[in-house]
């Protein structure tokens, strides 16, 4: 017990100080966690065997897929097949070839190439899924993407387990004391005593009741999610205690993923065909935020032990042969994936997010390459080799994204999926329908006039469509998406973007193609009123600021204030920070603190003084005898 407590206390103490650290250099929460590993384990000692945390850790990976199946509806997986049977399954085929004859030619064996190639034809879905949620990419073209390769690559895993044990060497028979032959062989041995342990549903069947089996699995897993789930949910609900919702949600990730095991399917693609199920079911929410916390530990426990099993005393061994033959691998797969990228019409930044995104091997090669050696596919110093080239690739992978930010700013095109064939609805043109676009356009819809809609987001957009308001998909900062959306016939664009970067660009390029178009603009702060004012916005609405003046009113009005005064006060209080935001704009220079812009603070001190003025002179004509 104790020494459990200790190995939890060490990997939460690491956690903890190292992925704050990592996040606050930009460095990103995967990065932290690798690196906290490689310092518990391999730098410091304080941890040496991870394998047994390591599959504990893998339940991450599991959880991850079913909160991303619980955003996909049905329908939207649907939309993805193209990308799913086309680039998925070609990435998978031309990587496993093409590494395949590189090893011939370094030497290995047909056997081993083979298994070496599938092996790295795989990518990591925890780092590569993980990364795109915390950047906010997952819906971009790229991410899109690379999602479904990572769909595809976890559904190759099973044919790829049924096949490594024909590539197995021939091994010597072995004999026992008596004389007599072991036929079963140091190997064959130990992949038994392991199948003595383990459950299957399939074991001993033959192939077409294998498959019938695996089949009602599924069927099963379907079933329940359609018909179950709500009548369970409500029973649970009707029980009034919190943590039976976590139990519950837990119970069906945990329950499915068993399922899939007993099977011989991957339960990570289990439990995302359950999310898929339950995307429509009214309690959808709940299943995440209860999930939530899970997946976020296992996964950084995960990326821990990753960072952990790095065997550093090899690799300082053979440096410049492990590094190269890393940097080899990751080339190769970037290659094919940047070719593929070029085939399916992945344009831009998109195709370097997915290029550089999957250009790793990933955890799923732990598990083939344990399988490889237990089948005697591989000699052992050559697995610890690829065990080796597999993490490294992986530690690789944040510093990747990081190149991949830096090359995403100098390139103009953007990172948005296809977006729908817009039909211009009116003279007003709405760009965003979050919290605050969304009030905006019912405000300017029920008050007669008819509106055009743009989202990047599609749940939006779908559920503006179930309630009967008319909006499309597409990035509203694209041109041809502007263009289709009737700019050059427009009266009015407002624009309503959560992205501040994405809003100034917006207004600039509509500024420059329709110099005589009115321009309202959603600013997130004072400074960004200042950049949208560069922009050429023509209004501009700070998101809080008109909902702070109506509090303030509130407040004077129960503290003795008429409410004809309050809202006096409140006018004359807008009316001039309006007119001092305009001057301070003027004076303000991007990229330099204001604290460090002399002009700026003497004015913002001179209009401060002049609103005291202001509020002194308000004061005194009410009171009518010059005093406040």
């Amino acid at each position: 017990m104790a020494g459990l407590l200790f190995q939890a206390t060490v990997y939460l103490a690491a956690a903890v100080i190292a992925v704050p650290l990592a996040a606050r250099l930009g460095l990103g929460s995967v990065l932290g966690y690798l690196a906290a590993g490689l310092l518990i384990g391999p730098v410091l000692g304080i941890v040496v065997d991870t394998e047994d945390v390591r599959h504990f850790a893998e339940f991450g990976v599991v959880m991850m897929l079913f909160l991303i199946g619980l955003e996909l509806e049905p329908r939207a997986l649907w939309d993805m097949r193209h990308r799913i049977l086309g680039l998925g399954a070609m990435q998978v085929v031309l990587t496993a070839a093409i590494i395949y004859f590189c090893a011939l030619l370094l030497g290995q064996t047909r056997s081993s190439a083979v298994a070496i190639g599938l092996v790295f034809a795989l990518s990591s879905t925890a780092i590569v899924l993980q990364t795109l949620n915390e950047k906010d990419l997952l819906r971009t073209g790229g991410g899109r993407s690379a999602f479904s390769v990572l769909l595809t690559q976890d559904i190759a895993v099973i044919p790829m387990l049924i096949m490594i044990p024909l590539l197995a060497m021939p091994v010597r028979p072995s004999f026992n004391a008596d004389g007599s032959v072991n036929r079963a062989g140091p190997h064959d041995a130990a992949a038994e005593a392991e199948a003595g342990h383990a459950l299957s549903l399939v074991e001993g069947l033959p192939g077409w009741g294998a498959t019938l089996v695996t089949l009602a699995a599924i069927g099963g897993v379907i079933l329940a999610g359609t018909l179950l789930t709500r009548p369970l949910f409500r029973f649970i609900h009707a029980a009034r205690l919190r943590e039976m919702y976590t139990a519950f949600a837990l119970l069906i990730v945990i329950g499915i993923a068993f399922l899939m095991t007993l099977v011989g399917l991957s339960p990570a693609l289990g439990t995302f065909l359950a999310g898929v199920l339950l995307a429509n079911s009214e309690f959808r929410h709940e299943l995440e935020s209860d999930i939530e916390p899970f997946k976020g530990l296992l996964l950084g426990l995960f990326f821990i032990t990753v960072g952990a099993g790095i065997d550093v005393a090899g690799f300082f061994r053979e440096p410049l042969t492990l590094v190269g033959l890393t940097v080899g691998m990751m080339l190769i797969k970037g290659i094919v994936l940047y070719v593929l990228g070029i085939i399916f019409g992945i344009r831009g930044r998109d195709r370097w997010l997915f290029t550089l995104g999957l250009a790793q091997a990933g955890e799923f090669g732990f598990v083939l390459l344990s399988f490889s050696a237990q089948q005697n596919v591989f000699p052992e110093p050559l697995v610890q080799k690829l065990l080796t080239v597999t993490a490294l690739s992986m530690l690789l992978t944040p510093l990747f994204f990081i190149l991949y930010d830096r090359l995403s700013s100098r390139i103009e095109e953007s990172s948005t999926p296809d977006h729908d064939e817009v039909d211009p609805q009116g003279p007003i043109i709405i760009a965003g329908v979050g919290r605050f676009g969304q009030t905006v356009n019912r405000m300017v819809q029920m008050s007669g006039f008819r509106t055009t809609v743009l989202d990047n987001d599609l749940g939006t957009i779908q559920l503006m469509r179930s309630f009967g308001y008319k909006g499309f998909f597409g990035d509203p900062t694209r041109p041809e998406v502007l263009r289709a959306a009737g700019l050059a016939e427009a009266s009015v664009l407002m624009v309503a973007l959560d992205d501040r970067v994405a809003t100034n660009k917006l207004v600039s390029y509509a500024r420059r193609v329709r110099p005589d178009l009115h321009i309202v603009a959603r600013a997130r702060d004072r400074i960004h009123v200042y950049e949208l004012y560069r922009a050429g916005a023509n209004d501009i609405v700070r998101e809080v600021f008109d909902s702070s003046l109506r509090a303030a009113r509130y407040v004077l009005e129960n503290v003795g204030v008429s409410d004809f005064e309050a809202a006096a006060l409140e006018k004359t209080y807008f009316d001039y920070d309006r007119s001092a935001v305009g001057k301070l704009a003027e004076v303000w220079k991007p990229g330099l603190p204001v604290e460090k812009n002399p002009e700026y603070m003497a004015r913002a001190k001179e209009l401060d003084a002049g609103l005291d003025a202001a509020l002194f002179a308000h004061f005194s004509e009410r009171d009518g005898d010059g005093e406040s």
